[in-house]
């Protein structure tokens, strides 16, 4: 799997990512992306940015221990 991801490519894993202005108009950053999308163009400098997995994350909503529950919750 590669390690660098450009705008338009499918996001392989949610978690945080560093976001690299090849252009250097900004500092790298870090990002919070969600599996299944496409990672984004930059505002200001269009594809010329790529993001690289820092670490990765799990959904809250996809973890068994926080799915919502039928039980009525404590009064």
């Amino acid at each position: 799997m590669s390690t660098s991801f450009w705008p338009g490519e499918k996001i392989p894993r949610s978690g945080i990512y560093g976001a690299v202005h090849t252009n250097n108009h900004a500092s790298q950053h870090e990002v919070t992306v969600i599996r299944g999308g496409d990672f984004p163009q930059c505002n200001d400098c269009g594809g010329h940015v790529y993001f690289t997995l820092i670490k990765a994350a799990q959904r809250i909503d996809n973890n068994p221990h926080f799915h919502k529950s039928t039980i009525p919750a404590p009064t």
